[in-house]
């Protein structure tokens, strides 16, 4: 059976899917996946070098905001 962002199994009930994906290097772009939506990736020209954050609403899931922080430039 197909589960929420590709994951393995299903979460329980009351409990959100999500899948976080780091990058490798240049080759592979990080992807961060909630609740069967991606937030965050190459595709949606959303990511970028450093930390990727999606902040969601732990009670509704809903997406409040995506931002990236480079930690190399400072």
């Amino acid at each position: 059976p197909q589960h929420k962002c590709g994951n393995q199994k299903s979460c329980p009930q009351n409990y959100f899917a999500f899948k976080i994906i780091s990058g490798a290097a240049n080759v592979v772009g990080p992807s961060i996946c909630f609740e069967d939506l991606v937030l965050m990736s190459t595709v949606k020209n959303n990511i970028g070098r450093g930390l990727n954050i999606a902040l969601v609403n732990g009670t509704t899931g809903q997406l409040l905001k995506t931002d990236v922080f480079d930690m190399y430039s400072g």
